[in-house]
């Protein structure tokens, strides 16, 4: 199949919207060091960019990519930063709860990894940026030397932030941590691509409107997020459930003929929007002035309410048009 034009915009948008996502809306980082994004977008970035080009050239969709994110969050947390196996992260310990000591994991934040990364920074990122350039929403924006460099910066960041994390601790996961985390990646990477290609037929049935989509979306990122870690493994259950809730009414919507990309964004809508918010709890990990954190989340937040205004006018504007 060929692809004859190309969307550098497009791509350089989900670029640097992923890390803009992932760290500066969740409020992770303040906007004092909006400069760090250079460094980060190489990672978040450039994962995000690959997952979307790799499921899109072959002609897959959502399926394949959340798949690839929860692949993206083992490489992150797994074997990059070691959070997942890092009693003291950040000065906290997240690894107590429902503690798990044969894997040497924290089942509590082992879960939430593997909801923040495939449903945020990989999920919220494309969906956002596919949104901003509808017409080519189902198509791959870079050739394959294009994605050969993604490919490049996507291990140049890894490895960036693997040496930055122990840079910060000196800690160390154990061989055999490694080794299984290296070994379900792979066998996630390959379940994704065992998935079907191509759009199967749509079925008859009516779906939410997008209104209703982008608020279930939200209100499934704030069961994620009030799953205390203190309830242990109650919150393990709880954060499981949200998860069931959403692939199983996306997949059994997502087939339906009434299903169109203003429901796809409303997703990714939904989800920045619970990130922005939930910002304005927290302090971030990275120490600044109250009143420069709080300021930076109503700036973040309001910058994320742009772009889903225009992705929104974009995409309808597309639908009407008939292009879609």
């Amino acid at each position: 199949m060929s692809y004859p034009q190309r969307s550098i915009a497009a791509a350089l948008t989900l670029f640097f919207l992923a890390p803009l996502v992932a760290e500066y809306l969740l409020g992770d980082l303040p906007i004092t060091l909006l400069v760090a994004l250079i460094m980060l977008a190489p990672m978040y970035g450039g994962g995000a960019l690959l997952i979307r080009e790799l499921a899109r050239r072959t002609g897959r969709g959502w399926p394949t990519m959340l798949l690839l994110g929860y692949a993206y969050a083992l490489i992150e947390e797994g074997l990059a930063g070691q959070t997942l196996f890092n009693p003291n992260t950040y000065g906290f310990h997240f690894l107590k709860y429902a503690w798990i000591p044969s894997l040497g994991i924290g089942a509590w934040w082992t879960m939430l990894m593997l909801n923040v990364h495939p449903f945020w920074s990989i999920g919220v990122s494309i969906a956002l940026a596919e949104g901003l350039f509808p017409a080519r929403a189902r198509t791959p924006w870079l050739g394959k030397i294009g994605t050969a460099v993604v490919a490049l910066l996507y291990a140049i960041g890894v490895v960036a932030n693997a040496a930055y994390a122990y840079h910060q601790s000196h800690f160390r996961a154990s061989n055999a941590q490694f080794l299984v985390t290296a070994v379900l990646t792979i066998l996630i990477v390959i379940a994704a691509f065992l998935l079907p290609s191509g759009t199967a037929s749509a079925t008859e049935g009516r779906v939410p409107s997008p209104w209703l989509t982008g608020a279930a979306a939200f209100l499934l990122g704030l069961v994620v997020f009030l799953a205390f870690p203190i309830w242990g493994w109650g919150s393990v259950a709880v954060m499981l459930a949200a998860d069931l809730v959403f692939l199983i009414s996306l997949w059994v919507l997502a087939r339906r003929s009434g299903w169109t990309p203003l429901h796809t964004l409303s997703l990714g809508a939904g989800g920045a929007i619970f990130y922005g918010l939930h910002a304005f709890t927290g302090n971030g990990v990275v120490h600044a002035p109250h009143w420069i954190v709080r300021t930076g989340n109503a700036i973040f937040l309001v910058l994320a309410i742009v772009v889903i205004v225009l992705a929104v006018r974009r995409t309808r504007s597309a639908l009407l048009a008939g292009t879609l």
